[in-house]
């Protein structure tokens, strides 16, 4: 024994002074083995966003040039030169693994592909962390050009969509020259900074996602004034919307309002918009919600006018203060929107834009964008109870409308707050003062448990059902054949690669991920006939119609009026007929209606005693709509994200509900029903660690989809 743990210590010291000896002569490579763990490991959990994927193409640039100067390295052994070819290929392989795990990634492999100046900026970062003495003209990058002020924002593809309402001719006739902003100033060259060299999209992602810091991500509000000058005669805001609106009064004029879905946020901007002068206004909404946007604009501010734009426009006022746009039709009045002199722009439900390559992203971020170049202080206004879907990087396309980054950097504002904590990403208190400098822009979240402490509470009931017919049967046997068909693709896979050392009933996560990312891109890509894991669900929500149409009925003989929810028409078909044949008289939110006709169905249910329950669609009346004269909610179908539940959810619970609410989940027992509930109630903690400051440790960023697959892999496998 006492032999042994010396002969350890020096078989240990060997190995650290080789690896270190294999270092110092090629100290870039560890740093790349380290940077490409980091991609790696992000695409494990979930799609890479930009800035990964910008750190994957400075990888593969510098992987290709220190393989060319290996190669060409006359001082180098052959034995050396072998060793480190070999440890390139090995971060190489893991590159190719990524890509295989993420095939867009593919093309930022190509020896030709053009570099960012982000990844420019990446390879001198690590090259300089190297050790390696760089050319001057290799130490400085300059961004590209922008794009210029006044080019048009109607991509050719839209060009040919393009109206103009007769009545905005004649607004344009009226008054052809618009007022110039005497303070909009020229734009001169940007200063140059200390942190102007760093990478720092990645780093602000990561603030929010360790939540550092702790606390909401609310920035500092004024206090509550001691008179209420700005409701209309007969209303009343609460403290905290007073508290946004003094913001707004000091000047503030860009806000990622955040605020829980239930606590007011349309009143909020619509008084925004007046405190702020900010009109002509423009308000991007979903379909459903127009109507009651009009409505609420005549509410707060009845001295303004709001025009709702419906197709084409052929009735709109165009002399009206807010112009009222669904995101569908959007695309057609691009043209004169961005002429029409706009003070402001509000986006409702702001989360509907998280997908940059989206034309209704597309189309809101050239809006703003031209809003910028032309009005020195523009009100911006996001608007979202629910920001985060699937990963900080969904702040990503909100953090570019309200002009805080560009995508590949913070904009002058946020980078000279980023500069004033004297930190950088390489010191680990940047983080907390880094997510502190992005709430300060204007991030405002507040909890309906803190600053609407009368509101009653609201609970989330599952109620499992057994789907024991001939169609409960064929469900689970589908759901074992799905399983089995993605065993069976991993066995095939682990057989041709072989099994690299698992234990017995062990599994490689890699290959179950990549058979199930296989098996969803598939499954979105599927004729209507094939069998697939939405369709499985679907099956679900049929086979649960009528059980959670039933328990409706019981429901509201016990409580009075019930909101039903569903995700697909054939769900609330069945469930219409069955409330129909109870004798209740209901009304139907669905996605191919008027606005019109949608809002007399609200009102009805609202104000009519004799409507006992309203049947809406997930999709089309789970955001913005008011349904607080019931406070019994049934799912009988799940959603895909924790986000269109909770939306769902607050349709009932909000300001000025009296009765404690509660949402009854149908669940399917014994089927994937069960694992899609407990996905989404996973991924509340984003949320919750992102914005509300909670110690909730950090979970998947996979979709629900994705994850409910693996799920089904595992256990077909029979792996825990």
């Amino acid at each position: 024994m006492p032999t042994t743990a010396p002969a350890a210590q020096k078989s240990q010291r060997r190995k650290h002074t080789s690896s270190a000896k294999r270092d110092d002569e090629a100290p870039l490579i560890p740093i790349l083995a380290r940077k490409v763990r980091e991609v790696e490991a992000k695409a494990q959990r979930g799609k890479l966003g930009p800035t990964n994927r910008v750190k994957f193409q400075a990888i593969a640039f510098l992987v290709r040039e220190e393989r060319a100067r290996v190669k060409t390295d006359t001082e180098l052994t052959d034995a050396s030169r072998a060793e480190q070819l070999k440890r390139l290929d090995g971060v190489a392989t893991i590159l190719a693994k990524t890509a295989a795990r993420d095939t867009s990634l593919i093309q930022l492999l190509e020896v030709d592909q053009a570099s960012s100046p982000v990844a420019r900026r990446m390879r001198r970062d690590w090259l300089i962390e190297s050790g390696a003495d760089l050319p001057p003209d290799e130490l400085i990058i300059t961004d590209a050009a922008p794009a210029a002020a006044n080019g048009a924002i109607v991509p050719p593809q839209l060009a040919e969509k393009q109206v103009i309402p007769p009545q905005v001719e004649a607004r344009q006739m009226a008054n052809p020259f618009l007022p110039p902003d005497l303070d909009r100033r020229p734009v001169g060259e940007t200063p140059r900074r200390r942190l102007d060299g760093w990478e720092l999209m990645g780093p602000l992602y990561k603030a929010f996602e360790m939540g550092a810091g702790g606390g909401a991500a609310s920035m500092d509000l004024p206090p509550v004034p001691e008179y209420d000058r700005l409701s209309p005669k007969g209303l009343e805001i609460m403290p905290h919307q007073s508290r946004f609106l003094e913001a707004v009064r000091e000047g503030h004029r860009s806000f990622l309002l955040a605020d829980e879905p239930g606590l007011g946020k349309t009143a909020q901007s619509v008084i925004a918009a007046s405190v702020a002068d900010a009109y002509p206004l423009l308000v991007v909404v979903p379909n459903v919600v127009k109507m009651n946007w009009a409505r609420e604009v005549e509410r707060w501010t009845p001295q303004r006018r709001a025009t709702v734009i419906q197709g084409d426009g052929e009735n709109i006022d165009a002399f009206a203060d807010v112009f009222i746009v669904n995101y569908e039709v959007l695309d057609r009045h691009l043209a004169w929107l961005s002429e029409v002199g706009l003070k402001g722009i509000v986006v409702d439900e702001a989360h509907f834009i998280k997908n940059l390559t989206s034309n209704r992203s597309r189309n809101v971020l050239a809006l703003a964008a031209r809003l910028r170049e032309r009005v020195s202080n523009p009100l911006l206004l996001a608007l979202t109870g629910t920001p985060l879907i699937n990963d900080v990087e969904d702040f990503d396309a909100i953090w570019r409308f309200l002009g805080w980054t560009n995508g590949t950097k913070p904009e002058a504002e946020l980078m000279e707050k980023l500069d004033e904590t004297g930190l950088t990403p390489a010191d680990k208190a940047f983080y907390p003062a880094a997510r502190a400098a992005v709430i300060s822009m204007g991030i405002v979240r507040r909890r309906k448990a803190d600053v609407a402490k009368d509101l009653p509470d609201k609970l989330v009931a599952d109620l499992p059902v057994e789907l024991d017919d001939e169609f409960g049967r064929s469900i689970r046997q589908a759901e074992r054949e799905l399983g089995q068909r993605l065993a069976t693709r991993y066995r095939r896979i682990i057989d041709a690669r072989g099994d690299r050392g698992l234990l017995p009933g062990e599994v490689d996560e890699d290959i179950v991920r990549l058979v199930a990312q296989h098996e969803l891109d598939e499954s979105k890509a599927a004729s209507s006939g094939s069998e697939n894991v939405f369709t499985m669900v679907r099956r679900i929500g049929q086979a649960k119609a009528l059980v959670a149409a039933d328990y409706t009925v019981q429901l509201q003989r016990s409580v009075g009026k019930v909101v039903f929810f569903a995700k697909h028409i054939d769900v609330m078909d069945a469930a219409e007929a069955h409330f129909a044949a109870a004798g209740l008289k209901t009304v139907s939110l669905r996605g191919d209606q008027s606005a019109t006709f949608r809002q007399d169905a609200i009102d009805a249910f609202n104000n009519d005693p004799s409507v006992s329950v309203a049947v809406c669609s997930l999709t089309a009346a789970g955001v913005g709509v008011n349904m607080q004269a019931a406070s019994n909610v049934v799912l009988a179908e799940l959603s895909w994200t924790a986000a269109e539940q909770t939306q769902a959810i607050d349709r009932v619970h909000r300001i000025g509900q009296g009765e404690p609410v509660t949402a009854w989940r149908i669940i399917a027992a014994h089927t994937i029903d069960t694992k899609i509930a407990e996905l989404i109630d996973a991924k509340q903690g984003l949320s919750l660690r992102a914005l509300d400051g909670h110690a909730v440790e950090p979970g998947s960023s996979d979709s629900v989809q994705l994850s409910a697959l693996m799920h089904l892999t595992r256990s077909a496998l029979g792996a825990a």
